[in-house]
């Protein structure tokens, strides 16, 4: 009864981590009581308000909003293995067969990036990267199987004057001065799909990041749970529940990432995603956990120099991304348009609109 807080803290800490298949049984083996050992020395190093943010972040699985847990730049030894605390606290409490070789990208979340000699060592604010290079699928795409939708600047400037309460502007964003869109107009709309039929308005965003959720126990973004309609297709109302906490977008120096946060894959088409001028349509499957740039400034800058207009059937509009939720569309999968997946949003990307 006379324990501290703080050990109650490391308790609940060590409760809540994940064992890979390898390492659980009913008792401790000698790796896992090195690992234990390891793991409580560094613990020992956070002060007890470091501790318990800890805990919110690990306990809500990333729900909650939490401030950076921050150790030296420094490796630790468990066994043969050296790990950064960092990469240690990831293996602990989300990828238990995390590899040292495995690459991490810092989420838009986290604010340590330039600090020299400290590391954020909250295991929600990283994600595994996912290249775009290892995820590609021969998907041959026929005439009938492409889908494009055209956006329009008309469109687009009666939206924002309607919807946002601003006055139309003809001012446009290239892909230089895109990265600065936070000081400037906004940097995307974001369309909410049920199927064929748009729910709600166009969501404008200006802030660099923004959360596309159905539920979360503290957090400010686009809740779909807001927009969406009754629907009598069940794959409709199934696919609402495993959304989740959905997705973050991130506008970033080199492009547009996307995280997802769900328990559930998404899937991804972008025109920087694609081969250039082929009539291949890829759809990008992103697992939990993982982080792919969806969107890239100098990539799409060089497609719309050596883009073939003879390669589409259709209106076509380089700008626009769109993500499924946990369905996914295309030649390897039973929809074929994007249209059919029950929930889905369409980044409609401010450039060269």
């Amino acid at each position: 009864m006379f324990r501290s807080k703080r050990h109650s803290l490391v308790k609940r800490l060590w409760k809540h981590r994940l064992i890979n298949d390898e390492t659980q049984s009913t008792t401790e083996s000698p790796e896992e009581l090195e690992l234990k050992s390891v793991a409580h020395t560094m613990l020992k190093r956070l002060k007890e308000k470091q501790l318990d943010i800890l805990v919110q972040s690990v306990e809500s699985k990333g729900g909650e909003n939490t401030e950076c847990v921050l150790l030296p730049k420094e490796h630790v030894r468990v066994g043969r293995r050296s790990f950064s605390h960092h990469n240690l606290c990831c293996r602990l409490w989300r990828w238990p067969d995390l590899s040292q070789e495995a690459e991490l990208k810092r989420l838009s979340c986290c604010n340590t990036v330039n600090d020299p000699g400290y590391v954020c060592c909250n295991p929600y604010h990283w994600s595994l990267l996912l290249k775009p290079d290892t995820t590609v699928a021969d998907q041959t795409r026929t005439h009938e199987q492409i889908e494009r939708v055209k956006i329009t600047d008309d469109l687009l400037r009666v939206n924002e004057s309607t919807e946002t309460g601003m006055t139309p502007t003809t001012r446009r964003c290239t892909y230089s001065d895109s990265v600065n869109a936070m000081s400037g107009p906004h940097w995307c709309n974001i369309a909410y799909w049920e199927q064929r039929q748009r729910v709600g308005r166009l969501f404008t965003v200006f802030e660099p990041s923004i959360s596309i959720f159905q539920v979360l126990p503290h957090g400010d973004g686009m809740c779909l749970e807001i927009l969406q309609q009754d629907s009598n297709l069940e794959s409709v109302r199934r696919t609402r529940e495993k959304i989740g906490f959905g997705i973050i977008l991130s506008q970033e120096g080199d492009g547009v990432w996307v995280y997802n946060r769900s328990l559930f894959p998404i899937f991804v088409n972008s025109p920087t995603l694609e081969l250039p001028n082929s009539r291949m349509l890829v759809v990008r499957k992103v697992m939990p956990g993982y982080s792919i740039k969806i969107f890239d400034y100098d990539e799409a800058e060089t497609l719309e120099r050596t883009r073939d207009p003879l390669q589409y059937d259709g209106p076509y509009d380089p700008s626009s991304i769109r993500i499924s939720f946990a369905k996914g569309w295309g030649p390897c999968y039973s929809r074929q348009f994007v249209t059919s997946c029950p929930c889905w949003v369409e980044i409609l990307l401010n450039i060269n609109r």
